[in-house]
């Protein structure tokens, strides 16, 4: 195990190094909150990846992959499907908008009085997607250094915070590159083709399954439906996938590098099925699921080999985060704060969202907001252990509350501010009371509530007036591109 302690504690000095070094950039508000929006086309595709593939992908895809084979791919496919479906229809026109938050850009198409009731939904699933990630640390180092659970969280949790308080979105979309790089060689370049060789390869694993194990439908069409409607579009409205969206260089880079990444997805998600048949294969008596990927890496792998995919693993798990660690505080900062600030006559909010002040004190303040939510998070995480669960509660939140009236703002005029309200209301409190009455996993929190949500968007845009027509011409505008302040300074060279 001491070549396993000397890769991982390398790579975590290389990830807080990483995050220093991306400290310098972080100067300005949009430099911390969206990389200065200069991201090329190749650490766009990196950091995009890296953010939506976490511990509940990696740890929770081998898990369903040992409980149902071939389809337990299904909850990764649906995230890349949504990845894909952003990039094609959607990523163009929403970095075009030149805003910070989905709140705002619910504010440009309906009026200011939606980004408080969307903020604040949207912050719960920021905070809780940012504790998902953080209870998977321990399952790393629990394996690797044998430490209370609790230490595991604090320990991964504390990295995480460090590094994306001190250069923002710069620093953690320069970790997430390392991260893309560590997770693609660990996960689909080591352990896949070592667990499938351990166990004899695909045709052994043919022998010794159930022929269900390779059907991509032996999940259930219900749970496959489900998955699409959680995840696909949860990918198409989430503050920290949009966060990535707005780092873009150009609408461009944002379409065909989510696209690429989109279909990145895809291929994790089979390499995390195939990974876990293999460990059913092996190992076919676990005691729970849930240990399926920490058993093959212990069994399967070699020393060193073992730290690189453990490593690969908390890459996962740091990358999605830190990403839902800044929308969280960005969300909290810019949606909320500022909002209640301003109605409390505490100061007036900028166009963007955030409170008065300089570029320094903007910085100072989300990095405030970061330290603080992360150490809400890593609390929240010490109570809890329950990766999927906790997974779920978020996108059923993101989904039946906001889904509705995001979608319906990009795509029908006819829809209001009166409509998005009714809408959030509606579905989000159905949604909750769905999961308190039947149970957080349950199917009908989500089908219910998105039902909910989109009578009433309809109903209520139909029989109140229509978005004035100045708040619609300025909406045109930004989804052409025209901005109403300077966008922010090029650099020389955009980063790749």
């Amino acid at each position: 195990m001491t070549v396993d302690y000397v890769v991982m504690i390398g790579y975590l000095l290389g990830i807080v190094g990483v995050g220093w070094w991306g400290r310098r950039r972080a100067s300005s508000k949009a430099d911390f909150l969206v990389a200065g929006r200069r991201l090329g086309p190749l650490m766009y595709t990196g950091t995009m990846a890296a953010v939506v593939l976490g511990g509940a992908s990696t740890i929770g895809g081998v898990r369903l992959g040992y409980t149902y084979g071939l389809s337990g791919a299904w909850m990764v496919f649906a995230i890349g499907l949504g990845l894909l479906a952003l990039s094609v229809l959607f990523s163009a026109r929403i970095a075009r908008l030149r805003v910070y938050t989905v709140a705002e850009m619910l504010s440009l198409r309906y009026g200011g009085a939606a980004s408080l009731i969307s903020g604040v939904v949207m912050w719960i699933y920021t905070l809780m997607l940012a504790v998902t990630s953080t209870i998977a640390y321990a399952s790393v180092f629990d394996v690797l250094f044998d430490v209370p659970r609790w230490a595991a969280v604090v320990i991964g949790g504390t990295i995480v915070v460090g590094y994306s308080a001190l250069g923002g979105m710069w620093s953690i979309t320069l970790t997430d590159m390392v991260q893309f790089v560590v997770k693609s060689i660990g996960v689909l370049f080591l352990l896949l083709p070592i667990a499938l060789a351990k166990a004899g390869g695909l045709d052994q694993l043919k022998a010794e399954l159930p022929s269900g194990y390779f059907s991509f439908g032996s999940i259930g069409a219900e749970t496959i439906f489900t998955y699409v409607l959680i995840y696909t579009f949860g990918m198409l409205i989430g503050q920290d996938i949009w966060q990535r969206v707005f780092t873009a260089r150009t609408d461009r880079v944002a379409s065909y590098g989510g696209t690429v990444a989109g279909v990145y997805c895809l291929v994790y998600g089979l390499a995390g099925a195939l990974i876990g048949m293999a460990t059913k294969a092996l190992y076919p008596q676990l005691a729970g699921a849930d240990g399926a990927f920490a058993t093959i890496v212990k069994g399967a792998l070699p020393a060193g080999v073992r730290g690189l995919v453990l490593a690969a693993a908390l890459s996962a798990m740091m990358s999605t985060a830190s990403g839902a660690l800044i929308a969280s505080a960005t969300v909290a900062n810019n949606d909320i704060w500022a909002r209640l600030r301003s109605l409390g006559g505490g100061g007036a909010a900028l166009p963007g969202g955030g409170a008065a002040g300089s570029d320094h004190d903007e910085v100072r303040s989300n990095r405030i907001a970061i330290m603080l939510l992360g150490a809400v998070s890593i609390g929240v995480a010490c109570a809890l252990d329950d990766v999927i669960s906790a997974l779920t509660v978020a996108y059923n939140l993101l989904v039946g509350g906001l889904l509705v009236p995001i979608l319906g703002g990009l795509v029908w005029r006819r829809g209001n501010l009166q409509g998005a309200l009714a809408s959030m209301v509606a579905g989000g409190v159905t949604v909750i009371t769905l999961m308190a009455t039947r149970g957080v996993l349950a199917n009908e929190p989500i089908y219910y509530g998105l039902t909910v949500s989109l009578c009433a968007y309809l109903a209520v845009s139909l029989v109140t007036r229509p978005t004035d027509a100045g708040v619609l011409e300025r909406w045109r505008g930004r989804l052409a591109g025209h901005t109403e302040a300077p966008a922010s300074p090029e650099p020389a060279t955009a980063a790749l």
